[in-house]
């Protein structure tokens, strides 16, 4: 699952892969240079062996020198220029390969639930309407990307997590937690989470496959079919690919859990994926692309509205980046992107006659460059970037001078952004610090500088300790600018969003036990809410720059290996829990949407257990109590109540094909993350893949 990884001075290249620029938020800086990835967690994040070797290590048979060795040939920075493995000052957590295929999950959304510090809420299960926060923030928080490309939704962080990639095609999942706005720009106030994907071939039998089938069915008229295949390659010499690329596709679709009053399909799901990927690479540059597509359709129940229960949304999305990277004594990572999101929101499904439809299409056009260089005082990052962001729509912007079709209404608006990072390198003292200055055309914000540091002191054998201080801020959404209907009444001159945090941890890593600890504490001032206020003739819902929130939090994690104290080659138990209080200031008289509905309380564990030489078991807990409260469609106000889920997957591997069956919500909780929506309850799947060469 999880695992935070350092970086190391020198880049190393290995056999199975060579060095890509896509690797990790490549056009933002980072590089990781891999050759295995060793199981992770996604609960825990224990430390990478502070020294690194570029020659081979002589390991004996047991499975956790095996680990440890190939730990090490992972490369990963928390910083805009690649740093050494052991010595970056910053720690990002990383889902890799294995552990997301072995998960007992259908979606990307599923699997960051196991994350300690990641709130997921959904509205749906398999991804029809999910928000993701990081430590307490809101779903609007946090930024998203893809290969290292910011897919962000200006409209609305609703439907952030469009994903066009099928989990068959994900190399590893990143999570950054805590601001970084010196780092990943405008969109990262509480944290980021970056999904890379690979064009490699399948290794999971005992030879490469270039090309696998998956097939599953389960509960509530469950299906899902996908297909990847790696296209066929040229090589430059010696075995190594010059060019490559693969090309997936998927379709999923579900009954639903639950009908309406009137016994109506209400959280039924539909939805396809296509996802294309290349990259080339010779001695003086490499190239990485992609181009995807994610349409679906799916029953939003009560989502956005309690008084309606049959509300139905449709989304399409286009992804398309092109990203490179030079070699020599100045590096120079360049980016182009483009994406473009299509919405449309039915309050009564089918019915446009007695409530029109909302419809929405948003563009967001990017350039970035990020250039690095060595001297004599340690490693200096540079570099800019430019989106773009514009919306047509049926009610959110400024009246259009020419209206088409359901478009009526538009906005466009510009952030631009220029950053300067130095890294300070010492035997066991690492200090990297910068800034990012930012200025979006809209509300005429000027440049606004956002700085950063973080610093992290290597004590002994496996133990690390690490501070840091960071800014970050947030542009406000479309919705929040401009939505103006049924009692609500936007401001379009909103301010972003700002916030500092301090965050101190340890972390010990040995071949027996991994564990960390960290407490943060953030600082969030000119909040956007939606506010009311009682005594007013006639009442409205207000989008302001209203309130503060002050986040004090704690987490800790550990991990221990059961091979080293059985013969069970892989056996794994993993335990993280983490602890959030907020205060928010502000009028008690005025009435607030937001009412800090955050996870107090978050406890995840899993067991891994190999039950023969090909079957194993995954299982996996959570238990989480939410703070805050919801009004029923009675009147009634209703505290959310703590709640556990099991889920458990059983996996039978061979060299051409796996079998598995997984048991979500086994113990049949009933779960409520949104107020007046239901999840499902126990949910059975069945599924198999097939590995073959074409």
């Amino acid at each position: 699952m999880y695992k935070p990884n350092f970086n190391k001075r020198e880049v190393i290249v290995f056999r199975q892969f060579q060095r890509k620029g896509y690797s990790l938020f490549a056009c933002l800086g980072r590089v990781v240079v891999i050759g295995v990835l060793s199981a992770a967690t996604l609960q825990s994040a224990t430390a990478a062996t502070d020294e690194v070797s570029t020659k081979p290590e002589k390991a004996d048979n047991t499975e956790a020198i095996d680990k440890e060795a190939t730990l090490d040939d992972v490369e990963v920075t928390g910083s805009r220029a690649p740093l050494a493995l052991g010595q970056a000052a910053r720690m990002v957590t990383v889902l890799s390969r294995e552990e997301i295929q072995a998960a007992p999950v259908q979606s990307i959304n599923d699997l960051l639930k196991m994350a300690v510090g990641v709130d997921v809420r959904q509205r749906g299960p398999i991804g029809a309407q999910t928000d993701v926060s990081i430590r307490g923030g809101s779903y609007e928080q946090i930024a998203i990307l893809l290969n290292g490309i910011n897919i962000c939704d200006a409209q609305t962080g609703h439907n952030a997590f469009d994903l066009p990639c099928d989990i068959s095609d994900i190399l590893r999942i990143e999570v950054l937690e805590g601001p970084a706005g010196r780092v990943y720009g405008a969109s990262s106030l509480v944290g980021a989470i970056n999904i890379v994907t690979s064009q490699s071939r399948d290794t999971s039998g005992e030879q490469d496959y270039n090309a696998q089938l998956r097939l599953e069915g389960g509960s509530f008229g469950y299906l899902s079919a996908a297909g990847r295949c790696s296209l066929p390659s040229t090589c430059k010499g010696s075995g190594v690919e010059a060019l490559s690329s693969s090309l997936s596709a998927s379709y999923t679709r579900s009954d639903g859990y639950q009908r309406s009053k009137a016994d109506h399909l209400n959280s039924d799901y539909s939805g396809s994926k296509v996802f294309y990927q290349g990259a080339y690479a010779d001695n003086l540059m490499q190239l990485q692309w992609h181009a995807g597509l994610s349409a679906k359709g799916f029953g939003s129940n009560t989502f956005y509205s309690g008084r309606f229960d049959e509300q139905y949304e449709q989304t399409l999305k286009f992804f398309t980046a092109v990203q490179g990277e030079t070699s020599g004594r100045l590096h120079l990572k360049p980016a182009i992107y483009w994406n473009r999101g299509y919405d449309r929101f039915e309050l009564i499904r089918g019915s446009e006659d007695l409530v029109p439809f909302n419809h929405h299409r948003t563009d967001a056009f990017g350039i970035n460059l990020n250039c690095y260089f060595d001297w004599a005082a340690g490693r200096t990052a540079f570099g800019g970037e430019f989106r773009n962001e514009d919306i047509v729509s049926g009610n959110l912007g400024e009246p259009l001078n020419t209206p088409h079709g359901d478009y009526k209404f538009g906005l466009n608006r510009s952030n631009l952004s220029f950053h300067l990072e130095h890294n300070i390198l010492l035997k066991r003292f690492t200090l990297s610090a910068g800034f990012v200055a930012v200025k979006n055309t809209w509300n005429e914000m000027p440049f606004t500088i956002y700085p950063g540091i973080d610093a992290s002191l290597r004590l002994g054998q496996g133990w690390k300790l690490y501070a840091s201080y960071n800014a970050s801020l947030r542009m406000p959404s479309f919705t929040e600018l401009y939505y103006s209907v049924g009692g609500h009444k936007a401001d379009k001159y909103l301010k972003p969003e700002e916030l500092k945090a301090v965050e101190g941890g340890l972390k010990y890593n040995g071949p027996l036990l991994s564990a960390q600890a960290s407490i943060y504490h953030n600082h969030c001032r000119e909040m956007i809410d939606w506010i009311m206020d009682p005594t007013e003739a006639e009442p409205v819902w207000r989008s302001v720059n209203y309130t503060r929130v002050n986040t004090l939090g704690f987490e800790t994690s550990a991990t221990l290996r059961l091979d080293q104290l059985l013969p069970l080659k892989g056996a794994i138990l993993q335990l993280a829990y983490s602890y959030i209080d907020e205060d928010k200031v502000g009028n008690s008289q005025i009435e607030s949407q937001s009412t800090l509905e955050y996870l107090r309380h978050k406890l995840v564990g899993q067991l891994r257990l190999p039950l023969a030489e090909r079957l194993s078991l995954d299982v996996k807990y959570r238990l989480q109590k939410r703070a805050g409260s919801y009004t029923t469609n009675a009147g009634i106000v209703q505290p959310y109540h703590t709640y556990d889920v099991v889920d458990t997957r059983l996996t039978w591997s061979a060299d051409r094909y796996t079998l598995y069956a997984e048991v979500n919500n086994l113990l049949g909780s009933h779960c409520v993350d949104f107020g007046n929506v239901r999840q499902p309850g126990l949910w059975l799947t069945i599924g198999a893949k097939y590995r073959f060469n074409i």
